[in-house]
């Protein structure tokens, strides 16, 4: 049974626009998944990237044509500049850590609710009540968003360490078993390709 690891940031638009097609992918081929939420602000700089800001305005022009033709082909509904971008991705991570840790909820719809928080409904996802809402929406325990708060602490510099030993270098990527990477939710048919022929 193969394994995937998925490293991304709740900041991700293109993590938001995957929906969730990992999962169908994952539950079609038998494969688990492990969520490892990362500081994606501090992954770039180690793995030779740049904050959005930081980089030249033809890549940010180019970055926004492909928001619109993804956003298109997904169908799914998409803020280009939402008014809380960036916030502090930290408190959903510790969330959604430490829901996937509790269990007794769904941890992939835990992830498509902050990232479509974010993305589609304007809400900041650093604000508490926002996260216990996704929480809830996700079949898990809203008071998670405060007794979580250690464990993710501990766990979220982890997922960043094990991102960039793992060669990860941006969001969302998919690694299967430990050595097959996927870096951008445009690659998931390769994805489920490699887990068909595994």
């Amino acid at each position: 049974m193969a394994h995937i690891d998925y490293y991304f940031t709740v900041l991700s638009p293109w993590a938001y626009l995957a929906g969730d097609r990992m999962e169908k992918i994952a539950a079609k081929h038998g494969a688990t998944v492990t969520y490892k939420p990362l500081d994606i602000m501090a992954l770039f700089p180690r793995t030779g990237g740049a904050a959005p800001k930081d980089r030249h305005s033809s890549r940010l022009d180019y970055r926004m044509q492909e928001l619109k033709r993804w956003q298109k082909a997904t169908g799914l509904p998409l803020t280009f500049q939402p008014a809380h971008w960036p916030t502090n991705a930290a408190p959903a991570s510790y969330a959604i850590i430490g829901a996937q840790v509790a269990g007794g909820g769904n941890t992939g719809a835990l992830v498509q609710s902050v990232l479509r928080a974010c993305w589609a409904e304007e809400k900041d996802i650093a604000e508490d009540a926002v996260i216990k809402s996704c929480l809830e929406s996700a079949g898990f325990d809203p008071a998670l968003a405060d007794t979580s708060l250690l464990a993710g602490a501990e766990t979220y510099p982890r997922n960043l360490e094990d991102a960039v030993a793992a060669g990860v270098f941006g969001s969302p990527t998919y690694v299967v078993d430990g050595t097959e990477v996927f870096w951008g939710q445009d690659r998931l048919d390769m994805l489920d390709t490699f887990l068909a022929d595994a």
